[in-house]
C-alpha cells in the first residue's frame, strides 16, 4: 500500500507510520509536481488534499486530513466518489474547549476590555458588568468531541448544559439535556452562554442571524470557535450595538482574515482572536496516533475512526 503524507511530520512520526506494517510504502513529495505524479498510484493521503490530487489519482482509497472541518474539501465529484474521507474530528476538542473557556472568561472578567483599554478609570465599571457562572445555563450547539470538551469543563464552574445537535447522540451525564434543531431558539433563550461547536454545512451556514440575536438573553456570550461562516457578520454587529447580548468571542469570524476597519476589533465587549484555536503541542501527535490506528483498520478491513459522512459534511 502506498501512502503519501501531504504535510511536515518529524522523522519519528514517519517511523512510527511505518511500524504499522511492512506493507507501506510512503512517500513524501515536496513540491506540487511531485504530488501530482505521487498520486497517481497512492492508495492513501494524510495531510492537505485537493481537487487536483484527486483528479490525477486513480486508485486513492481514503483520506485523512488534519483538521476536524472539512467544508472546504467537500467539491461533488470527491463527495460522490468512494474514496473514505477522515478528520480529526474528535480529536481536536481539548484545545478547542480550553479555547472557549479563554474567551469567555475574558469577556465575563472584563479582562479583554483592560487589555485594550489600559487604563485603571475603568476599575468599576469592569467591575458592575461582572458576572459568576455558578447556577448559569451554558448552551452548546453540536454536541460532537468539542462540545463535549467543552461541557465537560463546565463541571468546575457549576453549570446546567443544554445541547442541540442533529444526531441521535448519548448525553455524557454532565449534559443535563440534548435537544434536536428544531429547539434552536430554546437553548437560545436559556443560555447565558452560547457555545458554537458546530461544523459548517448548508444547515449551520449563517444560522446566528439577527432572527437567533434576538431570542437570547440581553447579558448572553457567543463564543465561537469552529467557523465564522456559522455566523452572520451584519446581523452581530447590529445585535452588539443594540445591546440584544452581551458579548462576544470570537477565534472565527464570518470574513477572515478580520479587516482592520472592522468595529469587533475596538467594541469593548467582544474578544477577537485570529483563528488560533487549533494550536496544540501534542495536537500531530494526536492525529498522527488517529491516521496510524485508522492505517491498521484499512489494512485489517475494519470500519475506520473519525469518518466524515461526505454528504452530510461532519
Amino acid at each position: 500500500m502506498k501512502v503519501m503524507i501531504n504535510t511536515e511530520v518529524t522523522s519519528e512520526h514517519l517511523q512510527r507510520i511505518q511500524l504499522v506494517s511492512d506493507e507501506i510504502q510512503i512517500v513524501q513529495p515536496q513540491d506540487n509536481e511531485s504530488r501530482l505524479k505521487e498520486v497517481a498510484d497512492t492508495d492513501a493521503i494524510f495531510g492537505g488534499f485537493s481537487r487536483s490530487l484527486f483528479e490525477s489519482s486513480n486508485q486513492l482509497k481514503w483520506v485523512q486530513v488534519l483538521g476536524a472541518g472539512v467544508d472546504g474539501l467537500l467539491f461533488p465529484e470527491f463527495v460522490e466518489s468512494d474514496i473514505i474521507l477522515t478528520s480529526a474530528k474528535g480529536f481536536v476538542g481539548p484545545h478547542l474547549a480550553d479555547q472557549t473557556w479563554a474567551l469567555a472568561l475574558g469577556l465575563l472578567r472584563g479582562i479583554g476590555r483592560a487589555v485594550r483599554e489600559r487604563t485603571w478609570e475603568n476599575r468599576m465599571p469592569i467591575r458592575l458588568a461582572t458576572w459568576e457562572l455558578e447556577g448559569c445555563t451554558l448552551g452548546i450547539v453540536g454536541l460532537g468531541g468539542t462540545g463535549v470538551d467543552v461541557a465537560k469543563r463546565a463541571q468546575g464552574f457549576d453549570m446546567r448544559v443544554i445541547a442541540i445537535d442533529p444526531e441521535d447522540v448519548d448525553a455524557p451525564p454532565f449534559v443535563h439535556e440534548v435537544w434536536k434543531m428544531d429547539r434552536f431558539y430554546d437553548l437560545l433563550a436559556e443560555s447565558d452562554i452560547v457555545s458554537i461547536c458546530a461544523p459548517l454545512t448548508r444547515e449551520t451556514h449563517g444560522m446566528f442571524n439577527y432572527e437567533a440575536f434576538q431570542r437570547m438573553k440581553r447579558h448572553a456570550l457567543l463564543i465561537n470557535v469552529t467557523r465564522g461562516k456559522i455566523v452572520d457578520g451584519p446581523g452581530l454587529l447590529r445585535a452588539l450595538n443594540e445591546g440584544l447580548i452581551g458579548g462576544a468571542g470570537l477565534d472565527v469570524t464570518p470574513e477572515e482574515p478580520l479587516p482592520q476597519d472592522s468595529p469587533l476589533w475596538d467594541m469593548p465587549n467582544v474578544i477577537v482572536t485570529p483563528h488560533v484555536a487549533g494550536g496544540s503541542p501534542i495536537r500531530l501527535d494526536r492525529t498522527v496516533g488517529l491516521f496510524c490506528d485508522n492505517l491498521e483498520r484499512l489494512l485489517a478491513g475494519k470500519p475506520l475512526l473519525s469518518v466524515i459522512d461526505k454528504r452530510k459534511g461532519y
